[in-house]
């Protein structure tokens, strides 16, 4: 089956190591974001602001004859980590755009634009952050448990309409990414669990945006179980 990935966040991290990993096998790719780097023939990129709700209702997507559209909501915040007795209101606002509202939005369009005509899958990039509580990262946290629930949710009114539509919500784990970065250069005073992040980098036991990549096109080629909570930690490779 001729299939178009559709990725948002392409410009650093897991969204370009993803765009980067399915182009490397000839496949088709539309890059959301903000900015880009990525040059090939088999990739199309989309201007987009995931801050700008109503930009995301009104954009268009190429079309495609392709018959399998998989979009990976990848794109994600952490915002301030701080107290929410510290957070700035907008930090709040930010973090539910991007990690929530978006992704739904995107699931929205690309589901009506596959109608009944062509398989739709869908990945949300979540994370054991939305399994469990940690201290200054309330909203983080309460977005990434939003979309799980979503996704479940999702899938059950796919199926009530009869429709094969694949559904994932995947943890990839702690990656070597910009946002770690970011979780590093907190103040200790803000962050009881900055230790924890600190020795996961020097010891070396930050996984690498490609080897994510990799996994979650091994989850992809597995037949579908219904399973839609995923942990890539779970795939050897």
């Amino acid at each position: 089956m001729s299939k178009t990935y559709i990725i948002t966040g392409v410009s650093r991290g897991i969204g370009k190591a993803l765009a980067e990993h399915f182009l490397s096998k000839n496949q088709s790719v539309i890059g959301i974001g903000r900015t880009n780097s990525i040059q090939n023939p088999n990739f199309q990129f989309i201007e987009l602001d995931l801050l700008d709700s109503s930009a995301i209702q009104n954009f268009q997507l190429p079309t495609t004859e392709n018959e399998e559209i998989i979009l990976i909501n990848n794109a994600g915040i952490i915002g301030d980590i701080e107290r929410i007795s510290s957070m700035k209101a907008d930090s709040i606002d930010e973090i539910m755009q991007v990690n929530v509202v978006a992704p739904i939005k995107l699931t929205r369009k690309v589901s009506e634009f596959c109608g009944n005509s062509k398989q739709f899958t869908l990945v949300n990039i979540s994370s054991g952050a939305g399994k469990r509580p940690i201290p200054s990262w309330a909203g983080y946290c309460a977005s990434k448990a939003a979309i799980d629930l979503f996704s479940q949710t999702f899938l059950l009114e796919e199926q009530e309409l009869g429709k094969r539509t694949r559904v994932y919500s995947v943890s990839p784990g702690v990656i070597d990414t910009d946002m770690q970065v970011q979780i590093r250069a907190t103040d200790a005073s803000s962050f009881s669990s900055l230790e924890n992040f600190q020795k996961l980098k020097t010891e070396q036991k930050l996984e690498t945006p490609e080897r994510i990549a990799l996994k979650l096109d091994i989850l992809l080629n597995i037949p579908y179980s219904n399973n839609v909570l995923i942990a890539l930690n779970d795939i050897n490779i």
